[in-house]
């Protein structure tokens, strides 16, 4: 019925070459029987190739939609197991590497050219619900108010009060409760070291984008000449300058070799970042915020260069040979980002907390390899 060629089939193919031995380490000696990592494994790739990120949605793909019921082999897990699965963090980026290195072995992943760039995807958290120190101090004091009208309220001596000072001793309750959780939140934004924080996600950071400001985590892709995923990483930073080496060294880690030419946009440049990539000898593309400006709209190219690595990046970059590398960079990682927020649901994560996150965007870069593998067999 879905044809020798479906994408199913080949996941299914794929899984049952890999060691999940991880999985099974990872699994607990208590609970109900477990289902086995192959079945979950595949149904989560395959969910996150069609972009299905929400564990009760695929437990219903899973009960009608047949692709699904086949990686399932006819069980039916329920959203809880489902969800809990992606726990497995590191069987997870374990699975990545070795899709990545499969996917090398068939000639794809090459590291001519590599192009690095970020995006801001949203959290699953409300940006109203917000704790800053001004409104927590405000809120302790609120309470402490409450407190001290409902406790003169059941100190009244009155003989008809009995029933209402059972509930003023509830309210007292919920109230004492309330107060004592002002404390700790105090702490906790105080150590992120952020002027406001999440109540729901207090991982994720306003982040600057072109619309505004948006509440959530900074996703960083690597991506070959041949628009494979070789690395990715999700952080809390608000700018892109300390993931360049980062991503670089992720690369070498993924592929076993460092790549020979790496561009990336003007939020990536620092002087640092330019003298630490030709001193790995890596062909190096990344402009600073004027001279990108001047790739981009042309104009004068103002603020001179007084480092000898700054000037030897504007040199290469205003060639011709060297801009038309660097303008290369847009059309093999933007699509892949495009294809992930757009086609894949990745504009917002479903789940909470940056380790949480984190595994959303392993699967998600897996799912697409594997399309990509997929599609050139």
């Amino acid at each position: 019925m879905l044809g020798s060629g479906h994408l199913c089939f080949f996941i299914r193919r794929v899984v049952e070459k890999l060691n999940l031995a991880v999985f099974r380490n990872e699994y607990g000696e208590e609970g109900g029987p477990a289902y086995a990592p192959e079945l979950l494994v595949s149904v989560w790739l395959y969910a996150y190739a069609l972009g299905v990120t929400s564990s009760r949605r695929l437990e219903q793909r899973i009960r009608e939609d047949l692709p699904f019921r086949y990686l399932a082999g006819s069980a039916t897990p329920d959203y809880w197991t489902l969800n809990a699965f992606r726990r497995h963090a590191k069987g997870l980026n374990d699975l990545f590497t070795r899709v990545v290195e499969l996917a090398r072995a068939s000639g794809l992943g090459r590291l001519g050219h590599v192009a690095i760039d970020s995006t801001r995807i949203a959290a699953n958290a409300s940006r109203h619900r917000i704790d800053t120190e001004q409104t927590l101090r405000n809120a302790r004091a609120r309470i402490r108010r409450e407190i001290r009208r409902w406790q003169k309220q059941c100190d009244a001596d009155d003989p008809n009060e009995g029933a209402g000072s059972e509930v003023g001793r509830e309210v007292l309750a919920r109230l004492e409760q309330q107060l004592a959780e002002i404390p700790p939140r105090l702490e906790q934004l105080h150590k992120s070291g952020q002027k406001k924080l999440s109540r729901s996600d207090p991982d994720s950071r306003f982040l600057r984008e072109p619309e505004g400001f948006t509440l959530g985590y900074t996703a960083t892709l690597a991506v070959s000449e041949d628009h494979l995923i070789l690395a990715q990483r999700v952080t809390q930073q608000t700018n892109d300058n300390e993931s360049l080496l980062p991503m670089v060294d992720l690369v070498e880690q993924q592929c076993g070799q460092k790549p020979s030419r790496a561009s990336a946009d003007s939020g990536f440049f620092s002087l640092d970042n330019l003298k630490a990539l030709e001193e790995r000898e890596i062909d190096a593309y990344v402009p600073d915020s004027n001279l990108a400006r001047w790739l981009n709209r042309g104009g004068r190219l103002r603020q001179r260069a007084s480092d000898p690595a700054h000037r030897r990046m504007r040199r290469k970059l205003r060639d011709p040979a060297g801009r038309r590398i660097y303008q290369r960079r847009k059309a093999l990682v933007e699509p892949v980002i495009g294809v992930l927020k757009q086609q894949r649901g990745m504009r917002r994560f479903a789940r909470r907390g940056l380790q949480q996150v984190a595994v959303e965007l392993v699967l998600a870069a897996t799912a697409y390899n594997l399309t990509r593998i997929w599609r050139a067999s």
